[in-house]
């Protein structure tokens, strides 16, 4: 059984709502016998009339170390939960794959990975920003870990980009998803390198 913490924002879950949680996520969880996972089950309702669905159900997994975010909106807060536990299934089914994958490839031959200078033509320089108002801080873990697992990461918690540190080199980098395509790696430029 996968630990489940339920809370709601704006929205009183009501012991109805917490068994339709526990119900629809917890069989999504099931499925997958993977441990350690918890989870944690946001429900919130904007109070915004313009917005059609403003209900939404937010489930962020905890399995191993990786996260697994997944947010669904609807009318009804019933429907959010059943489109929540449809994504959390497809993301940790995606999520297993790679660790298979990931396991195979361990096992086979290894080929040369990307140069630097081909990493580096995968870069776009970020858009300027014209608020430059800071709304939010965040303090994350550093966790060592290859280009390959970083973007593994970006997917499975659904964000652009994602901040870790590189295994190889110990520095902090960051991958991002380019709009057309691809992804690209922001890497910090040591002092004597490249000169």
């Amino acid at each position: 059984m996968v630990d489940i913490k339920i809370s709601g924002r704006k929205v009183a879950v009501s012991d109805a709502l917490r068994a339709h949680v526990e119900k629809k996520i917890g069989d999504a969880l099931g499925v997958f016998d993977i441990s350690p996972m918890t989870c944690d089950v946001v429900l919130r309702v904007d109070k915004n009339p313009s917005n059609p669905e403003r209900k939404s159900c937010e489930v962020t997994v905890f399995v191993r170390d990786s996260v697994v975010r997944v947010v669904a909106s609807a009318e009804d807060m019933y429907a959010a939960i059943d489109d929540a536990a449809d994504k959390v299934t497809r993301q940790l089914r995606k999520y297993k794959t790679r660790v298979v994958d990931r396991r195979q490839r361990a096992s086979a031959p290894k080929t040369p990975g990307m140069s630097q200078e081909q990493l580096a033509d995968l870069i776009e320089p970020a858009p300027e920003e014209e608020d430059d108002q800071l709304v939010r801080e965040k303090y994350i873990e550093l966790k060592p870990m290859t280009e390959e697992q970083a973007l593994v990461q970006t997917d499975l918690i659904g964000h652009d980009f994602y901040v870790f540190q590189n295994a190889t080199t110990g520095l902090v980098n960051v991958i991002y998803h380019r709009k057309n395509g691809g992804y690209g790696i922001i890497k910090p430029k040591v002092e004597g390198e490249h000169e």
